[in-house]
This record gives C-alpha cells, sequence and structure tokens, in this order.
C-alpha cells in the first residue's frame, strides 16, 4: 500500500485526479495549476508521486511534458491508461431543453462534437475540464453546461445530463507515474517492463540510424520514438523513446552500448511494469 501525496496537473475533479484516485487510493491527489508546478511538488518531496499525461489516442502527445522528464531530476516508475469518459453537467434543475452554451477544454469539446451539434450549443473554451464544472458551480446559469469528469460533478455539486459524451469511445490517456527516488526498487522480474530513456545523436551522417541499429540487431522492440526541439533548436536532434525489457537485459544492454557510442548524450529515465492496457484487445 502507498501512501502519502500524488502530485497532478489541473483542478480537482480532473481527469488525471481520477486516475490518481484509480491507481492510488491511498494517496492524498494534490492539484497543481502547471506541470511544471507538480513535477518540483515531487522533486522537494511536498508529494511523494506524481502522475503525469504523456499522451492521448485521440488528440496525440502532451505538449511540453517530454520537455519536462530530462531535466526534472525525477524517475518513472509506472505508466497508467485510463479510458476517457465526458459528462455533460449542469447546475441542479436545468433540462437539456434549457442550454445554450457548453464550456470546457478546447481538446474535450473537439471530442463531444456530435452532442453539441445535436443540442446546438454555442462552446466557451476554457483551460480545464474540471475548472468549466467549478465555475459553472460558482456561477449558477439554466442556460449553461459544462463538459468534465463524473467526478467533477460530484466535487462541484452538478448533475449529470447526459454521460459518456465523447464521440470515440477507445479515447485514452496515457499517464507515466514519477517520483524523486534516485534509486527506487525495480519491477518484479516477473513483469514485462518498459524502458523510458533520452538521447542526443552525435553530428555524424547517418547517426540516427546507426544508434538505432543495435536494437534492430539484438532483437529489442522499440515501442515510441519522437523527435523534439531542445532550447530553441531547429535540429531535431534530441529523442525520447521508450523500449522492451529492463537495461540488464543482454539484448537491451547491447543495444545501449551501441546507442551511446553514437550519442553525445543518453540517459535512462526509468524501467517500469507494463501496464496490463497494453495487451488488451
Amino acid at each position: 500500500m502507498t501512501t502519502g501525496r500524488i502530485a497532478f496537473q489541473g483542478e480537482l475533479g480532473a481527469n488525471s485526479h481520477e486516475a490518481c484516485m484509480a491507481a492510488y487510493p491511498d494517496m492524498e491527489p494534490v492539484p497543481h495549476a502547471t506541470f511544471e508546478e507538480a513535477f518540483e511538488a515531487v522533486k522537494t518531496g511536498d508529494c511523494q508521486l506524481g502522475m503525469i499525461p504523456v499522451e492521448n489516442s485521440t488528440a496525440g502527445r502532451v505538449a511540453d511534458v517530454h520537455h519536462l522528464l530530462p531535466t526534472s531530476g525525477l524517475k518513472i516508475i509506472g505508466e497508467r491508461f485510463k479510458p476517457i469518459h465526458f459528462q455533460l453537467l449542469a447546475n441542479p434543475g436545468v433540462k437539456r431543453e434549457d442550454l445554450r452554451t457548453v464550456s470546457s477544454m478546447a481538446i474535450a469539446l473537439g471530442q463531444c462534437r456530435r452532442l453539441i451539434k445535436s443540442l446546438n450549443l454555442k462552446t466557451e473554451s476554457v483551460g480545464d475540464t474540471a475548472g468549466a464544472a467549478r465555475m459553472l458551480s460558482q456561477n449558477p446559469d439554466p442556460t449553461k453546461a459544462a463538459i468534465s469528469p463524473a467526478l467533477a460533478a460530484e466535487i462541484y455539486g452538478l448533475n449529470i445530463l447526459a454521460r459518456d459524451i465523447e464521440d470515440e469511445h477507445h479515447n485514452t490517456t496515457r499517464f507515466l507515474v514519477m517520483t524523486a527516488e534516485t534509486n527506487p526498487p525495480p519491477p518484479a522480474f516477473t513483469e514485462p517492463c518498459i524502458t523510458s530513456f533520452v538521447f542526443r545523436v552525435r553530428n555524424l551522417p547517418a547517426a540516427l540510424y546507426k544508434a538505432m541499429g543495435g536494437f534492430a540487431t539484438n532483437g529489442v522492440n522499440i515501442s515510441k520514438l519522437e523527435s523534439y526541439m531542445e532550447n530553441g533548436a531547429w535540429t531535431a536532434t534530441f529523442f525520447y523513446a521508450e523500449a522492451d525489457g529492463r537495461p540488464e537485459d543482454r539484448g537491451l544492454a547491447l543495444a545501449f552500448d551501441e546507442l551511446a557510442f553514437f550519442s553525445d548524450e543518453f540517459k535512462v529515465l526509468g524501467v517500469y511494469p507494463a501496464d496490463p492496457f497494453r495487451t488488451r484487445g
């Protein structure tokens, strides 16, 4: 049983809040306005863990998070996949036919177009799905609704007029669990694992091809490889990657040796159990 506090970005009632409660029911979820503040809370020890979204099956990767991972000083110790469901919330007593406007994050509004169109609602974009629910609760209006997670309805005393209104029901967000421990306990050897790492290739012709060649020759599966700009440079030579296995596995160890030879920088960010969600059909 893990106890203490777990940091997340967003307001109380957000999807990240729900993810914290599902994965660590004995920990106190602590909201933070920005990802930087959530990372800092873990780094300083104010929170023992952080629950950080990194990608969504519909919207893609979460902006800025990959820039924070390498420099945060934190380690990844787990991953969680959370199906995302949105609810249409309104003040008590309000009916669907009363509504004229709905508010939420722009991404959430875009993922619920069908219902919004069917009700002929105008949209208002706000910074947080749970924040939309909070503002509606604080400023009751019979013509307004919010699109938010179910937890927000419970926290802010709103009614759910329509459940699971997202257009795509496979919509899923992947979260990484972060700790400030320098050497967290390794996963059990009976569990399939993922190793996350970052690297910057040397300025040589075909350096990326050569750096990644060791994974193919040693039979190691790379499940993610993403490039991103570093320090405003237009040369996208910094990479975040994930491989199946552990660094001590012979195949991955040999692949890492080859990767390091062709890289100016290489750092393992974490070794953690693969969420069983990965193998679901």
